[in-house]
């Protein structure tokens, strides 16, 4: 990794930080950790996150651009099936950003900063808003918070084992939240 640019570089540190807490839980994320899974020389990773703190915040910034990203790919023509169709990716393609980010939740209790972004991760509670504000709900926010709390458990079954598919999963938000 050498003569990568330092863009590139940081996005490798994140995503390497984010598969050691995959594998390993938040303990196994540290720079010496990071700088060992991507074969760089001692001290590589505190160039670019100088603490701990800082690295979780990129890890959690780029969790936070992928699945923004893995969001907008979607055809917003039916919000069911977009729903369930980023849904499933989260538990099949992106499994790991799953386990990152709950592996990643006991570094969040004496900290709000961290709780709050890790808690917007994977799930956008303004897109969510938006979604059911296009589709003419007469409480968007409250269907948005309802929504959420849906995703969150879809991701957390996924942690045991579960693992619906697109059409299990549109099928249960059409019926919840009549979309």
């Amino acid at each position: 990794m050498a003569d990568v640019p330092d863009l590139t570089r940081r996005d490798a540190i994140c995503d390497a930080a984010l598969d050691l807490a995959a594998d390993g839980g938040n303990r196994a994320v540290t720079h010496s950790g990071v700088d060992r899974l991507l074969e760089l020389p001692a001290g590589s990773t505190s160039y670019y996150f100088r603490t701990r703190r800082a690295l979780l915040d990129g890890a959690i910034g780029r969790l936070t651009e992928d699945s923004r990203t893995a969001f907008a790919r979607l055809d917003p023509a039916d919000p069911a099936e977009t729903i369930g169709a980023y849904l499933h990716s989260l538990v099949t393609a992106r499994s790991r950003d799953v386990r990152a980010r709950f592996a990643l939740a006991s570094d969040t209790s004496h900290d709000h900063q961290l709780r709050d972004d890790l808690a917007r991760c994977l799930f956008s509670h303004d897109g969510a808003v938006a979604l059911f504000a296009s589709t003419g709900s007469p409480a968007p926010a409250a269907d948005a918070a309802d929504l959420l709390v849906f995703c969150e458990g879809v991701a957390a079954s996924h942690l045991f084992g579960a693992t619906p598919t697109p059409a299990d999963l549109t099928a249960a938000v059409r019926r919840r939240f009549r979309l």
